[in-house]
């Protein structure tokens, strides 16, 4: 779907910056805003970033929209700062879940933050949705709260919390915020924008039975906010998960369902209150992609700030070419956010932001990055109709015969950015996915030799087929047969070339016996790993229902590391030491630390 004008008829021509002050405000001529972003990342003027993306989108459909970033939660003077919005405040904690963003994998609390001014944690709340709706509520009382992004996205219905070790209700009600625009929300928030504008009495209590026939909205409320003759799927309610963990397994599979098929509205009960989950908002199609992403985003932090923003200098010259992820991996959010089907963008599109990039201030010369959640997916699509797929994975145990991509038209691609003028190199440094790189030996020798610069990661997680298997992940013999290639063309090309393996420790499934065959295999290599990403069940994934239930997804008991002291062993099986990591590395390069943190 493309973008929904047909009600927004105002048009605002787009500032150079989103206001963040009054005075800014005053420069635009702007008396009020109609939408006012908070965010719990800095302001970065750039598509990565979610406020930023969708507050350019509102203002390309008409409406004016401010941001306030990582405002102080203890008070409302930041979030009044610009006044009153007209119709609505979203509210995101950010581009990670809060808690992810605070804690590693042993509940230990990380001294960084790659999305804030100067890169150093606690300028963010924890559960920075709840936080962020209470202090908007106290500054604007009566005003529609409409949360957004990762953290609400994957908690808007019971779901597992790590961080606490329990079974937490949907933060939609734990927030008593007026609704959550859950995964992509471009057409969602257009048609949210539009609702609260035309209605009569836009408050929350008035707004209900309007919201519940948004697709992509989740809406607390009871059965009769349903819209008669809508198909229903029932979720086990909040109730029954406290009192059987495999009632989780069943919620978040026929969840996955809900998002894969889009075609019926879940709802789920808590204490007699229903959370109504609409299918889907529409996602954006080729034109849809192109249009948000010719935007005139300056593609840097906010002029006021005076301390970088990691995050920024790593995406500065980075180009997302597409949206989506076939591989629904167990314990990743990426499918239930953004769906299995793939939606690329143009080449043309690609091509014009390249060449606006080589137009920003410091620009090197270096593409640093060209692709998406797995950079060889761009172009894929499915020739079934999602509503009859039943599958959890389209690539997985097997790629499926409806899943379509050319991997050569991938490095055709790549080819024409690196033609793009005042472009000296091109890279590719999301992550690759082996299974499909390998269905074309031709391009992939191709983009070893021409693109990789240096380190090519991909994730083959594990060695052992059962745990794998767990994963939703390609077995091993896949990854074995890529490094072999791998070598070859890197000798071809007179380069020397590391891959850079994603690798994770106590997986639901995974024994300590699983980890030995693991630390083996690599010892068989010469390879000494520097950093493992210890498992982290994330709320809402099939891997966090694995966690906490202590089976598979089809009931069968499995293995569950779940303490600190099993898990820590299981992490020192690949890394011994407590201080400083071994250097001497023979054909591997670590992972860097903050890169990855799923």
């Amino acid at each position: 779907m493309t973008s929904n004008t047909k009600n927004s008829t105002t048009r605002i021509a787009q500032p150079s910056v989103l206001p963040m002050t009054r005075k800014e405000m005053d420069r635009l001529n702007w008396e009020e805003l109609d939408i006012l972003m908070v965010t719990g990342d800095g302001y970065v003027d750039h598509p990565s970033f979610g406020a930023a993306l969708l507050g350019r989108w509102l203002i390309h459909h008409g409406y004016r929209v401010g941001i306030v970033a990582q405002p102080r939660w203890d008070r409302p003077d930041d979030v009044t700062c610009m006044g009153r919005p007209r119709l609505f405040a979203g509210v995101t904690a950010g581009s990670l879940d809060s808690m992810l963003s605070h804690y590693t994998a042993f509940r230990k609390k990380r001294s960084d933050d790659a999305y804030t001014p100067g890169g150093k944690a606690g300028n963010r709340p924890n559960r920075a949705c709840i936080a962020y709706t209470n202090v908007v509520q106290r500054a604007f009382p009566g005003l529609p709260v409409i949360l957004g992004g990762i953290e609400a996205s994957l908690r808007r219905i019971s779901h597992y919390d790590f961080w606490s070790d329990s079974i937490r209700r949907s933060i939609l009600l734990d927030s008593k915020a007026t609704a959550i625009t859950y995964g992509m929300a471009e057409n969602s928030i257009v048609t949210l924008a539009d609702t609260i504008r035309d209605a009569d009495q836009p408050d929350s209590k008035t707004l209900r039975p309007l919201l519940t026939s948004i697709p992509g909205l989740a809406v607390a409320g009871s059965t009769r906010d349903i819209p008669e003759g809508t198909s229903i799927i029932e979720l086990p309610s909040h109730e029954d998960i406290l009192a059987d963990p495999q009632a989780l397994i069943t919620a978040t599979t026929l969840l996955e369902k809900q998002v894969h098929q889009n075609k019926e509205t879940a709802i789920q009960s808590t204490a007699g209150r229903l959370v109504i989950l609409p299918p889907p908002g529409q996602l954006l199609d080729t034109k849809g992609l192109d249009e948000l992403a010719g935007l005139p985003f300056s593609r840097l932090p906010h002029p006021s700030y005076t301390k970088r923003i990691p995050a920024a200098d790593m995406i500065q010259t980075s180009v997302t070419t597409h949206r989506g992820c076939a591989g629904g991996c167990s314990f990743c959010t990426l499918a239930l956010h953004q769906g299995r089907q793939i939606r690329s963008r143009s080449k043309k599109s690609i091509l014009n932001e390249v060449k606006s990039i080589t137009k920003v201030k410091g620009w090197n010369g270096s593409i640093s990055d060209v692709g998406g959640p797995s950079a060889n997916m761009w172009g894929a699509y499915c020739d079934m109709d999602s509503s009859e797929c039943k599958r959890a994975s389209c690539l997985t145990p097997a790629i499926c015969k409806h899943y379509k991509v050319t991997q050569s038209d991938f490095v055709n691609l790549l080819r024409s950015v690196s033609d793009v003028e005042s472009v000296k190199h091109v890279r590719v440094a999301s992550g690759w996915r082996i299974d499909l790189a390998l269905t074309d030996m031709k391009a992939l020798a191709c983009m070893i030799r021409e693109f990789v610069g240096g380190q090519a990661k991909v994730a083959p997680e594990h060695q052992v087929d059962h745990v794998l298997h767990l994963m939703r992940k390609p077995g091993f013999a896949a990854f074995e047969k890529f490094l072999k290639l791998f070598s070859e063309e890197s000798k071809k090309a007179g380069k020397q070339q590391y891959v850079i393996p994603y690798l994770m420790s106590a997986f639901p499934g995974c024994t300590d016996d699983d980890m030995y065959s693991l630390g083996d295999w690599l010892k068989s290599q010469g390879w000494k790993p520097e950093q493992v990403q210890c498992f982290i069940p994330l709320p809402g994934t099939a891997a966090a229902a694995m966690f906490h239930a202590g089976t598979d997804m089809k009931g069968n008991p499995i293995h569950v590391p779940k303490t600190d002291a099993e898990r820590l062993r299981q992490h020192a099986i690949l890394i011994p030491t407590t201080g400083r990591p071994p250097n001497g590395n023979k054909g591997h390069r670590p992972h860097q630390p903050g890169k990855r943190r799923k």
